[in-house]
């Protein structure tokens, strides 16, 4: 039997009574489901006139609308809080004080304020100085929406960045120091793609966030996904009722598809990371190494040349 500091490990009665609670709790939550689906089901909501909402072309259409606008704010917001999420990082890991403080107060700011917060107040301020800033009805929502995402998700993406740059071995950046490189050039080439490649995962995971987040934008009456399902289970009457539980689980389909497929779009990418050629070029006897082979040689290994004295690095 194995135990740890934290935890010990549950004896013969334990394990027991712990799969006697497991079952009992899976049951009560299985009866809470079926409850609820045999409620709804003599409310009608699972009758299949109801369903044939989705037949008509103009709720195909809103819900592709809704859709093709969520892939619009989705994709303008998750380019800018990548970019931004690099800058910050590099920010918060400058020499200079007064950078830091900036990007660490931004981060610390954005982070801790709801983002649901941010939105309001930025469509509030969009709509109030509309005029002056030159935007229309339907900009000052996607604006709104898309700033509200970037600023939050990217104080989020450069923490998983500068984790990511603090992970990277330091004789990575003292070996690109010593073949006389810049701190900007360390950063944008050295440091910052091996943190890209090191925290993948958790990226994609702030994505999916993202992506999930752009709901939000219901709130400020911006037709998105999530907005245009609304108002169609508002305004479509079938049996007298609205049809909330269809119109619910469809949307709910639409939005794990989408998420499911950008995880699948991660997965591919970091596959293919790991299939990348990797390691260090030995150069033949007479030949310079290239700059980048020469990076790896002084940072992993000592390379000896055919004539080279043993000990001492090519």
């Amino acid at each position: 039997m194995s135990s740890s500091v934290l935890y010990d490990a549950p004896g013969p009665k334990a394990r027991i009574r712990n799969r006697i609670y497991s079952v009992v709790g899976g049951l009560a939550v299985l009866g809470l489901i079926v409850f609820a689906v045999v409620r709804l089901n003599d409310k009608g909501q699972f009758a299949p006139e109801m369903w044939d909402i989705f037949n008509y072309a103009g709720v195909r259409t809103s819900i592709r609308d809704g859709v093709v606008t969520t892939l619009k704010v989705f994709a303008v917001a998750a380019v800018l809080s990548l970019v931004l999420g690099v800058l910050l990082a590099v920010g918060r890991l400058s020499d200079h004080k007064a950078v830091r403080w900036f990007a660490t107060g931004f981060i610390e700011l954005f982070r801790a304020v709801p983002l649901l917060i941010t939105i309001y107040v930025l469509w509030v301020l969009f709509l109030t100085y509309r005029s002056d800033l030159g935007l229309s009805g339907d900009n000052t929502g996607f604006w709104a929406l898309v700033i509200g995402l970037t600023v939050y998700n990217g104080s989020v993406q450069a923490e998983v960045l500068r984790a990511g740059i603090n992970s990277v071995p330091r004789g990575q950046g003292e070996a690109a120091y010593a073949l006389g490189m810049r701190k900007t050039q360390v950063m944008m080439t050295v440091l910052v793609p091996q943190a890209v490649r090191a925290m993948l995962p958790t990226i994609i995971s702030q994505l999916v966030v993202t992506l999930k987040d752009t709901s939000l934008g219901y709130v400020i009456t911006y037709q998105e996904l999530l907005f245009q399902l609304q108002q169609l289970a508002g305004n479509i009457v079938v049996n007298d009722d609205n049809p909330y539980v269809p119109v619910i689980i469809v949307g709910g389909a639409i939005y794990i598809a989408m998420c499911l497929a950008l995880s699948a779009l991660a997965t591919w990418i970091e596959r293919r990371g790991r299939r990348a050629k990797t390691g260090i070029r030995v150069a033949d006897a007479g030949q310079p190494l290239a700059a980048a082979d020469a990076l790896d040689v002084v940072d992993h290994s000592t390379v000896s040349a055919p004539d080279a004295p043993t000990g001492k690095t090519n």
